[in-house]
Order: structure tokens, then sequence, then C-alpha cells
């Protein structure tokens, strides 16, 4: 019985499809990152920062822990059905953000959303790594990436367009209700299972380690191994910053004096740049290596973050948006690369999940801290701890991680990387 090829060209139909299924993933993300901040304060007249970012809290919450079973319903019954519920725990959110008549609704909403975010973005991610192959990881991640934040950008800029001429509500959410409509058909009409994909990979390795429980899995990738635990962390703090750049800049942009208009600019930009940026920095991570993309990634990050707690200006914070997308962009599909490269194929989706589950729980791990200091010390205070720990976060990445890349790295002895024989 003949495998599967493994290759981004030699499966080239199917890797385009999910890429474009991942694009409509960012899209329905999208759909909040403009309008729902503005919502809280002008519809629903919210006061306390930290209040106000309760639903980022449960965003992040519940797609941390999604992702997590995401990784592991992967394994057991197969990336097209975890990526078909996916789908169809989307339907009500739109309309629930649509019909909402009081900010309870709008956290309940964003429940649906984490989960749906983990259970399709996951596996998106996890059935591109299925289909590439070792050699171009980060080619595939920056693809699947760009996609989706792009998406993002792009849809944080129309629903800004949006609302500013037809209202908060309900034209911007109607954008996400096409959007989920479209990928439910795409999915269940013309995806197909990539699991045979990940067993050809396996049959060519020898596993030193042997099959790992999700308990194993789960230590090795968040405590145990150096990469994959300096990955996590970085993930985490990468989405710690992301949450307060969704839940809190369009506040401080507003109270600055910012139209709607020049805020949903400001939305996009960033995502946008961070988008479009990965388009480089993940074929790059092919040819350098990870491990100095992610350390000088977090620290431009950080230094981006700087800038817009110094900046008073939509100029400024134009450039601080570009900088804060260009940094991200060099660490965020380098840290998914950087788990394909060191975890087995064998429990590889697991794997994913677990770094997923850290990584998004920093949507939550931000909107508390950043809503927390904002309400004791201001906006700009929240802006300047969040760059700080994005700081800190670069230097363990710089001390901790080893170089995970095949081409680019020395053998390291820690590592869980398994040996190819074929």
């Amino acid at each position: 019985m003949s495998h599967p090829a493994l290759g981004i060209r030699a499966n080239l139909a199917q890797f385009s499809l999910l890429v474009a299924v991942n694009a409509l993933v960012g899209g329905v993300l999208g759909q909040e990152r403009t309008v729902l901040p503005l919502l809280a304060e002008q519809t629903f007249h919210l006061t306390g920062y930290t209040f106000l970012l309760t639903y980022v809290l449960v965003f992040g919450l519940t797609k941390a822990v999604t992702n997590y079973f995401a990784g592991t319903f992967s394994d057991r019954f197969g990336r097209k059905p975890v990526l078909l519920a996916g789908w169809l725990i989307a339907i009500p959110v739109p309309l629930m953000l649509i019909w909402a008549p009081s900010w309870g609704w709008v956290v309940a909403a964003n429940v649906l959303l984490g989960v749906n975010q983990g259970l399709t973005w996951s596996t998106t991610v996890i059935m591109k790594i299925d289909l590439a192959g070792p050699a171009r990881r980060g080619l595939a991640m920056g693809l699947n990436e760009a996609a989706g934040y792009l998406a993002v950008a792009l849809t944080a800029l129309a629903t800004g367009y949006l609302a500013a001429r037809y209202g908060l509500r309900p034209a911007p959410f109607l954008l996400g209700l096409s959007y989920v409509a479209l990928a439910l058909g795409l999915t269940a009409l013309a995806v197909r299972e990539t699991r045979d994909h990940a067993r050809a990979e396996a049959a060519q390795h020898v596993a030193r380690h042997g099959e790992l429980t999700n308990r194993e899995v789960f230590a090795h990738t968040s405590v145990r191994e150096p990469a994959l635990s300096a990955a996590s962390q970085a993930g985490m703090v990468n989405n710690l910053n992301d949450g307060l750049a969704w839940g809190l800049f369009p506040i401080l942009f507003a109270t600055a004096g910012l139209s709607i208009s020049r805020i949903g600019i400001l939305a996009a930009v960033y995502p946008a740049v961070w988008g479009l940026g990965q388009l480089v920095t993940g074929p790059l991570s092919d040819r350098w290596g990870r491990k100095h993309l992610i350390t000088t990634g977090m620290l431009v990050q950080a230094a981006a973050l700087a800038l817009v707690a110094i900046a008073d200006t939509f100029s400024a914070w134009v450039w601080a948006a570009v900088l804060l997308g260009a940094g991200t962009a060099m660490v965020y599909p380098t840290l998914l690369a950087t788990i394909g490269d060191v975890a087995h194929p064998a429990w590889r989706a697991r794997a994913v999940g677990v770094y997923r589950l850290w990584r998004d729980g920093g949507f939550a791990v931000g909107a508390l801290l950043a809503g927390v200091v904002a309400d004791l010390w201001g906006l700009r205070s929240a802006v300047w701890v969040v760059a700080a720990i994005t700081a800190l976060s670069g230097v363990l990445v710089a001390a901790r991680m080893y170089e995970t890349h095949p081409r680019s790295r020395r053998p390291n002895p820690a590592s869980l990387e398994e040996e190819d024989v074929s």
C-alpha cells in the first residue's frame, strides 16, 4: 500500500483550500476587533476596564482549552470532523452579537467564538503540518497564519467603515455571518482528511521515546522539553500583548479623540503587517532557523508596545502598529514550526494542542492583567507592564531554546526530535 505524498507542491489543491478556510477563520475573529470595545462603551455603557475585558477573558480561556481538545480529538477521530464541528459552533456567534440585549450575551457569544477558533484554527494548523512534511514547515505556517491574520486585518478595517456608515450593529456582524456560511460549505464539501499523511511521515521515523500518553505530551510541551516549553511561554506572552491590543487599544485611541474610521485603520494595520510579514518570516525560518527570529520578534514587540505607551498621535501609533505587526510576524509561524520540528508525528497534533492551549491562554491572562493595571494606574501603565513582560519573554527564549530546524540545529541531547531513518 503506497503512502500519501508529503510536501506543499504534492498537495497543492488541498493545501490552498485550507489556506482559504483559515482566512475565513481569521475573518470571523476580525469582526470583533474594531467594533466590540466601542460597543461596550457606547451601547452598554460599561465602566471599569477589567469588566469591559470579560469578553477577551472568556474567549481566551475557552479557546485555550478547546485547542488542547482539538489536538486530542484530531488524533482520535480525524482532522475533518473536528474542523466541521468548529464551523457548526460558529453559526450563532454573529447573530448573538447583533441581537445582544445585554453584555452577558456578548460574553456568551465569545465563549462560542473561543470554541470555534480553537477547533478550526488548531485543525487547519495540524492539517497543513500533515501535508507539508518536515522540509517546509516554516513556509506552511507562514501561509496559514498570513491568511488568518490578513483576514483579521481586512475584516477589522471593513467593519470599522461599516460601523462608521451604518452603526455598530448589525452591519459589521453580517460580514462575519457570511464567512461562517462559506466556510461551512467548503469544509463539508471540499476538505479532505489528512491524518494518513501524518501516519506516512511517522512511518519514516524511529521514536526514541515511543508513543507518549496525553499526560506525557502535556508535560514535555509545557515544562520538560526546552524548545517546546520555551515556545509555549513565548506564545502565551505573544497573545497576552495581542489581548491588550484587541481589548484596550481602541479605547486608548478613542480617548485621544480619534474617529471610529481611524481606530479601524489602526486596528487593521497591526494584523495586516503581521499577516503579510509571515509570508516572509515563515520561509525565512526554514533558511535561517527558528530561535533567533523568535527572540528578535519578542524584543521588537516590546519596543512597539513602549512606543504605543509614549505616543499620542495617529501617525506615531501607525508606526507602532507596523512595528508590533513585524515583531509578531517573526514569532507566530516560527513558534508553530518549532513545535512541528520537535514533536514526533505520532503525538504532534496533541503537542500543537498543548502549545496552543498555553498560547491562547495569553488572551485571558492579558485581559485580566491589563484590565486590573488599567483600572489601578491607567491605560498607558497597562501597556508599559505588558511591554516589560514581552521583553522578558524574549530573553527567556534566548536562554532556554535551542535551534530546532533540521538543517540548522546542532544535536541536542534534550531534544525529542526523532531520527529520520528513511
